[in-house]
């Protein structure tokens, strides 16, 4: 096997400090549009291009190639912050950081130069993997094909297109049926015959641009399909974290709205425990237990994000025992992390309201929004799934799905027939 990723390549952490000082003006910034982007559902364009031009999406390839080589923990860290500030954007992100990471892992084997320059200068990755509808289970209606000239070329639909609306580059599950293989297919959002539609419509997440991508008869290059079998390992833990930042974030984020709405309240109630609501003992053990759930859900997460990193680096030791417990390690810490960070989020962006009265279910004030967006954020990965598997490997060693897929039931299929 011939490597070409020498040690020192790797991406095992920098000065997180001084590089998370580059993009915290740009954080700021995003913050302070926050809330009307949330009440009048108005897409990110504009701070995605911010973060764009910074070099946000380079952070984790190496140095020598021009990136920071921030290691993961370092990475979620900074996306907490991020998530802090807007939570939708993390979440537009996520598809971007998943295909970065994929390209780390593969620079092993094959150089990723190319790929590593491209995310230096700028570009951008979504995410489309999955299809909605009459699509069952295990089958993937997004096809690459041979067109009359020889030439190949992608036709298919997706939904949950996150970040894909301001990407250059599309992270695309197919089938080719050239290689009767599942792959991911690179291809550019610039391609004559991608289409992408902001037709998200939840009550959550609201402007991470989830809505639906068509791709008819796009060209493809070969060395821009990727075969799925080698996706890094670790992927379906990597994305579970990424949710896990983004609820930290919100956490952190709600916690800071509510304390300062309670600093700033000057209503009383006649049967409360204080001349101001900011001196009330049971106002303040609210914001106080909302405070704490938060510092959890952010340490878990960061803890989850260590065991990423320890997966990342023994796929470049010889030990594929260590490999294989490495990327057990993160699946089941990760899973961990969403059962318990999940109940957290959710309790506390709902419980702060009893710290406030009714004026702070306004629309102005889009205090709703940290709950709303949580749920969202948490129901991606069925959390009694989940506590299904780690239960079934507690008890009974059985394997962790690394790789998982949703569509129609075959059965339903039959019943309606």
């Amino acid at each position: 096997m011939t490597t070409f990723t020498q040690n020192h390549e790797l991406s095992l952490g920098g000065n997180y400090e001084q590089v998370a000082q580059k993009f915290r003006p740009i954080f700021s910034k995003i913050s302070s549009g926050t809330l009307e982007r949330e009440k009048s559902r108005i897409l990110p364009y504009e701070p995605i291009q911010w973060l764009k031009q910074a070099g946000f999406g380079a952070v984790r390839v190496p140095v020598q190639y021009g990136g920071e080589g921030l290691s993961q923990r370092q990475l979620f860290q900074l996306l907490i912050e991020l998530a802090t500030a807007d939570s939708n954007i993390v979440q537009a992100l996520r598809g971007h950081f998943a295909f970065v990471e994929d390209r780390l892992v593969a620079h092993r084997d094959h150089s990723q130069e190319l790929w590593f320059k491209r995310f230096v200068q700028g570009d951008l990755v979504g995410n489309a993997w999955t299809e909605i509808g009459k699509v069952e289970i295990g089958d993937v209606a997004t096809r690459i094909s041979q067109n009359k000239q020889g030439e190949l070329v992608v036709n298919g639909e997706k939904f949950y297109s996150t970040g894909t609306i301001f990407a250059d580059w599309i992270d695309l599950f197919a089938y080719d049926e050239t290689l009767d293989q599942h792959v991911i297919a690179a291809i550019s959002t610039h391609d004559q015959g991608v289409h992408v539609s902001d037709d998200w419509d939840g009550f959550g997440q609201k402007t991470t641009g989830s809505g639906t991508l068509k791709i008819n008869q796009v060209l493809i290059e070969r060395d821009h399909i990727l075969p799925f079998e080698q996706r890094f390992k670790y992927q379906t833990a990597y994305y579970q974290v990424f949710h896990l930042a983004t609820l930290a974030g919100i956490a952190l984020s709600a916690v800071d709205a509510f304390s300062e709405e309670v600093r700033q309240r000057t209503r009383i109630f006649s049967h409360g425990n204080a001349d101001l609501v900011r001196h009330d003992a049971q106002v303040l053990q609210v914001i106080g237990k909302a405070s704490a759930q938060a510092f959890a859900s952010q340490s878990i997460a960061l803890t989850a994000a260590e065991a990423l990193d320890l997966a990342y680096l023994t796929h470049f030791q010889d030990n594929d025992v260590a490999d294989q417990q490495a990327n057990n390690t993160a699946e089941l810490e990760s899973s961990q992390g969403q059962v318990v960070i999940s109940n957290l989020v959710l309790d506390l962006t709902s419980t702060l309201f009893n710290a406030l009265g009714a004026s702070a279910s306004t629309t102005t004030k889009q205090l709703d929004r940290f709950w709303r967006n949580a749920r969202v954020v948490s129901s991606h990965n069925p959390l009694i799934y989940k506590e299904k598997v780690i239960g079934d490997w507690i008890v009974n060693q059985t394997p962790l799905p690394f790789v998982w897929q949703i569509g129609n039931s075959p059965t339903a299929r039959k019943n309606s027939a």
